[in-house]
């Protein structure tokens, strides 16, 4: 998704050291890995549920195409 090197990362993190200082990091380290978790979760269930919806639609519409066919047929007779 995001093409971050080790520099890149090293260069943020030694921000972060500065800007939050040394004894709120872990914290705040915790806090943004329980979101990427948490943003990781509902982006995983959208994903399966989507998945799920095209797997029922591609399922159902050989059968809906069968009861078309048949419904024109006796229409027809």
């Amino acid at each position: 998704m995001f093409d971050v090197g080790f520099w890149e990362l090293l260069l943020i993190l030694l921000v972060a050291l500065l800007v939050i200082g040394p004894e709120r990091l872990p914290g705040a380290a915790r806090t943004v890995g329980l979101w990427v978790r948490r943003a990781r979760a509902l982006v995983s269930l959208v994903r399966d549920e989507v998945d799920r919806q095209m797997e029922s639609d591609s399922t159902t519409t050989p059968v809906r195409q069968a009861d078309d066919e048949s419904a024109k047929r006796e229409s027809g007779q």
